[in-house]
């Protein structure tokens, strides 16, 4: 179904909140990721640097519950467009993108919407 050769077996998996739309964000997915994503309907990525499948919230509790899935045109990237149980982030935020660049440095968005 999906295109894994492009990425080493790879495909980014953009998490969308479903309600809000904000990003919270991206992981990667193998065929069994995927796979057990669709089976649970919890997250499930593949870590490139433990090289190991991963559920978002296994250990912290945060889980992703997908509701939507949807695929680019390429079939190389998808958007799991799902209900967070927590903060997306390891750092406790939200969404893993929580800061901006401008003016040559790195401010977090809280700053900027001052």
């Amino acid at each position: 179904m999906l295109e894994y050769s492009k990425l080493n077996g790879l495909v980014p998996a953009i998490v969308q909140d479903k309600n809000t739309n904000e990003v919270l964000m991206l992981a990667f997915m193998n065929k069994e990721a995927f796979e057990l994503t669709l089976k649970t309907k919890k997250a499930t990525f593949f870590s490139r640097s433990r090289n190991k499948l991963w559920t978002k919230g296994e250990t912290s509790g945060n889980y992703q519950e997908v509701k939507e899935i949807l695929v680019d045109c390429d079939m190389d990237t998808v958007i799991l467009k799902v209900i967070p149980r927590g903060p997306a982030c390891h750092t406790g935020n939200n969404s893993c993108f929580y800061r901006t660049i401008g003016d040559d440095k790195v401010i977090n968005i809280d700053e900027v919407r001052k």
